[in-house]
């Protein structure tokens, strides 16, 4: 029998052609970190080449991403003071909603995407409001959740993305948005989120590492393969618009099963841990490390993934760039 499939390897141009999974620019989400001050852009010890930066030196960034056709960002804050309630992020003036404006007027074409959650802002590093026994309160952090939405979506975001894992956090946020007048403001919703050891470094660079317990309790069983496709089914029966899996790389299975069980957009986050275990072996000639990253976004489309947030973004559209 004669084998057609060779020969669309052999030629580089029929290969290009008949290449079924394919990555770009378009693709990615490049996250930011953002705290105040002027002039500050500290590397991550942790994570090589990601930095925490003051609004000035973000600006600069978006500057830079366009150049790479990199026109999508998700912002995190880190503030000077946090709290039991992490009330910066329920600020008008906080240190995200401050962002947000800054970026759009800078940038109006800027897709510009908030993580929502309370991780980041709160003294006690948990994504919500903490009760008298240590637990989070559900019900009181979907209260403040609406609250943050609400400055977000005033300050200019193009999409919300809440990150908290709270039980009905999608419809709480939906009819809030939808009350306040933000209909059309899409929902990406972090659907199924793993209690997962890959967020080391990520805890790093947002300083927002629990001071007691961990967050298993609204963290997702690494080891739950059905209990992850429902919970993203429920999210999309809750409206949200975009549904996620984090971390992406071990998880590739829930992915597919995700997007074959639903009807929305897929994204992945391509987080720390994973972004950290690349650069290390990298910078160590333990792989080839381009060849490595890329082949890891392929695997992340091919899984059926429609977006990619990675702190890779950077590095894949240069790599695209020079293949041109």
């Amino acid at each position: 029998m004669f084998d057609r499939f060779r020969r669309t390897r052999i030629n580089p141009t029929l290969r290009a052609l008949v290449r079924e999974t394919s990555v770009s620019a378009d693709d990615f989400i490049y996250p930011l970190f953002v705290r105040t001050g002027s002039g500050i852009k500290t590397e991550v010890d942790s994570m090589p080449g990601v930095y925490q930066m003051s609004l000035d030196e973000i600006l600069k960034e978006c500057a830079h991403l366009q150049t790479l056709g990199l026109n999508s960002i998700i912002l995190f804050g880190i503030p000077d003071v946090k709290d039991s309630i992490g009330s910066d992020s329920l600020c008008e003036h906080g240190i995200i909603a401050n962002a947000v404006r800054e970026v759009k007027k800078a940038y109006p074409d800027m897709f510009v995407v908030t993580d929502l959650c309370f991780c980041e802002y709160t003294d006690h590093g948990h994504c919500g409001i903490i009760d008298e026994k240590d637990t989070i309160n559900n019900d009181a952090t979907l209260e403040i959740s609406a609250q943050q939405a609400i400055i977000h979506a005033k300050a200019g975001a193009d999409m919300i993305a809440p990150s908290g894992m709270m039980d009905g956090i999608i419809q709480t946020l939906r009819e809030a948005l939808d009350g306040a007048g933000y209909e059309n403001l899409p929902i990406m919703s972090y659907s199924t989120k793993f209690a997962s050891g890959y967020y080391g470094p990520f805890r790093d660079v947002a300083e927002s590492t629990p001071s007691f317990g961990d967050r298993s309790s609204y963290q997702m069983d690494p080891a739950n393969r059905r209990e992850a496709i429902a919970e993203s089914v429920s999210d999309e029966l809750q409206g949200a618009d975009i549904l996620m899996v984090k971390p992406a790389l071990a998880y590739l299975d829930i992915v597919r099963e995700i997007k074959d069980a639903t009807s929305l957009p897929m994204a992945v986050y391509n987080v720390s841990g994973e972004y950290a275990m690349l650069k290390m072996a990298g910078m160590n000639d333990l792989i080839d490390y381009e060849r490595v990253v890329m082949e890891t976004m392929v695997a992340f489309k091919r899984a059926g993934a429609d977006i990619i947030i990675s702190y890779h973004a950077k590095e894949v559209a240069l790599m695209l760039q020079n293949k041109v």
